[in-house]
């Protein structure tokens, strides 16, 4: 369970174990009886009030852990496997890019921990990072839109990302990854940089 640390408004306390059950609380004087929990950089985040007790502490972290691993997995099931992606792969072709950009396949992939997803148009192939199963299903969209498109359009040119802005959620899909970017990026030696331009290429 989470050491404790003294400090004041959102005073972390870190958890112990592997990068899978690493939980931090963190403590604020704010916070009165709301409790909020969320991924961040491998690690479970739950905010709770300062004024909680060691018990209420490891009942809700307990609680919290729960409920992100419940939602997250009806989220994975949600997306499916690679058959469920092709068909929603054709669906987004046909709903947003005239039916015009037709995948030969899509696919999950466990190897891609700098990009989202990737696109090779020579054999029409687009592999989306598993790390996407537990994201919002808009943004999963929005990453195959992206790839859709460059089967009707390599590069990343004006062209490009005139047809990727017909997808009407692109704009908000495109902060959220880079939020979740941001975030994995924090603390490390010039961060505060902009994340990289072909996170999704």
């Amino acid at each position: 369970m989470a050491r404790r640390r003294a400090g004041g408004d959102d005073a972390a306390q870190p958890g112990s174990g592997d990068a899978e059950s690493l939980v931090e609380v963190r403590r604020s004087t704010r916070r009165r009886r709301t409790v909020t929990a969320y991924r961040e950089s491998g690690r479970t985040v739950v905010l709770i009030p300062a004024a909680f007790s060691p018990a209420e502490e490891r009942r809700w972290v307990e609680q919290m852990v729960a409920k992100l691993q419940t939602r997250e997995e009806r989220r994975r099931r949600s997306m499916g496997g690679d058959d469920e992606l092709m068909v929603r792969a054709r669906a987004l072709s046909a709903a947003h890019l005239d039916g015009l950009a037709e995948p030969a396949s899509v696919r999950w992939v466990d190897n891609q921990q700098r990009r989202w997803g990737s696109c090779t148009p020579a054999d029409r192939s687009i592999r989306l990072s598993s790390r996407l199963r537990s994201m919002p299903e808009y943004v999963v969209d929005y990453v195959l839109v992206h790839e859709l498109v460059h089967l009707l359009e390599p590069g990343h040119d004006e062209r490009f990302w005139a047809l990727v802005a017909r997808y009407p959620r692109a704009e908000r899909a495109r902060g959220f990854l880079e939020g979740v970017e941001l975030a994995n990026t924090a603390g490390a030696a010039g961060a505060a940089a902009e994340p990289d331009a072909d996170l999704v290429d």
